[in-house]
């Protein structure tokens, strides 16, 4: 019997036996995280991004986050400052064509950034 063969068996006895460390972080609406207060955004996409909203995920109450300015496309970024409140939020992005993209369930506590992309 190989070697692979004798350890393939225990190693799949300790995953079933030990919870999955990437578990223990997945972030729970109340679990009382509150996200950080900066977000930076890029726009890597082929349209200028000319509003951004952001709500906690699933309420629907999005409040607009000021950009100072319309992201051009290509490659622009911007450092934003995200109302308070916990880590899972809904994003909105408005382009100039009147296109609107929605993104839900974004955890800000875990990704401090966030990189738009043409289809």
């Amino acid at each position: 019997m190989s070697p692979i063969r004798a350890i393939a068996p225990a190693i799949v006895l300790l995953a079933l036996a030990a919870p999955p460390a990437a578990t223990a972080d997945i972030p729970r609406p109340g679990d009382g995280r509150t996200a950080p207060p900066h977000f930076y955004l890029v726009n890597a996409s082929f349209d200028s991004v000319t509003s951004l909203a952001v709500a906690p995920a699933g309420s629907g109450d999005f409040r607009d986050i000021e950009l100072g300015r319309p992201l051009q496309g290509g490659l622009d970024a911007v450092t934003v400052d995200l109302p308070a409140g916990g880590c899972l939020r809904d994003f909105r992005v408005g382009f100039r064509d009147g296109r609107i993209l929605r993104l839900p369930a974004i955890d800000v506590c875990r990704r401090h950034g966030l990189r738009l992309t043409a289809k």
